[in-house]
């Protein structure tokens, strides 16, 4: 693959992000900007955030195969492609049982809209999926790039890197609060995404896959499952927990900001993260 990802990845859906604001990021040193939440199949922002910028890739986490034709998606890969060859990478999912009244047969489904990309001219190289299980993550391995999966802790991105082996990508998200206050973190983290998802059927089957218990699943999440789920505390211990997940095999660590101000997260989490020995965790004095 001849992208660049950087070792930091920012996650942002359409409302946090503007070309402004992803020329922001970039110059904040994060190597790839991942458009959220199932962006539409036009991909007109992606390029939009790619003419913003110069060095930055862009990347779908995901489109989603109910609401983005597989046609539609590969004409725009294309387009973009054209425009700016070696900056786009397309994340694809399979979406929820819960949103998607028409979700049936997922892994062969899945399997489908990647035989019609393929079919589109879409490089297996140039797509990533989010793959949570086993069967997925070995498709991910065998039809991809790699995996872009969310809800996930730094034990899942080990297991991940044992499926799909060397030289495919790992590029697990991970939700990031600057908030010392361990009680105030977990109660912005519990009326997020982050507690919202624990009733999405996939996140919750993975997440006991992990080691986690109906307990720990029960409403918005028990302070255990919080804590693995988002990386809080100041700067320097949130980037700490999310370079967790590079030891344990990925090639790069999404950020999901929380809180008020996505960009600032994104900013104080970067600035930390140089003051940190990516291999060790260790603050660099």
């Amino acid at each position: 693959m001849n992208l660049d990802l950087g070792l930091l990845g920012a996650h942002l859906r359409e409302h946090e992000v503007t070309p402004e604001s992803a020329a922001e990021v970039e110059r904040a040193g994060y190597g790839t900007l991942w458009l959220d939440a199932s962006p539409p199949a036009d991909l007109a922002l992606a390029e939009e955030l790619l003419d913003a910028t110069t060095r930055l890739v862009v990347g779908t986490s995901v489109v989603n195969v109910w609401t983005a034709g597989a046609e539609t998606v590969a004409a725009s890969y294309h387009r973009i492609e054209g425009r700016h060859p070696g900056r786009f990478l397309l994340g694809v999912g399979i979406g929820h049982r819960e949103v998607h009244t028409e979700y049936a047969s997922p892994f062969d489904t899945l399997v489908a809209y990647l035989d019609r990309l393929a079919a589109a001219g879409v490089p297996a190289e140039r797509i990533v999926i989010a793959a949570l299980g086993p069967r997925m993550l070995r498709l991910a391995r065998d039809r991809t790039a790699g995996t872009i999966p969310c809800m996930v802790s730094p034990e899942h991105t080990r297991r991940a890197r044992a499926v799909l082996g060397d030289g495919k990508l790992v590029l697990p998200g991970h939700f990031a609060l600057v908030e010392p206050d361990a009680g105030k973190a977990r109660a912005i983290a519990r009326s997020g995404p982050a507690g919202a998802a624990l009733g999405v059927t996939n996140y919750a089957a993975n997440l006991r896959r992990l080691g986690f218990t109906d307990d720990d699943l029960a409403g918005t999440g028990s302070d255990r499952l919080t804590d693995a789920l988002v990386a809080h505390g100041d700067p320097a211990t949130v980037a700490t927990r999310l370079l967790a997940h590079r030891a344990a095999g990925a090639d790069q660590v999404g950020v999901f900001p929380l809180g008020d101000d996505p960009i600032a997260t994104l900013r104080a989490v970067a600035h930390a993260v140089g003051s940190v020995d990516p291999h060790t965790g260790v603050k660099v004095m």
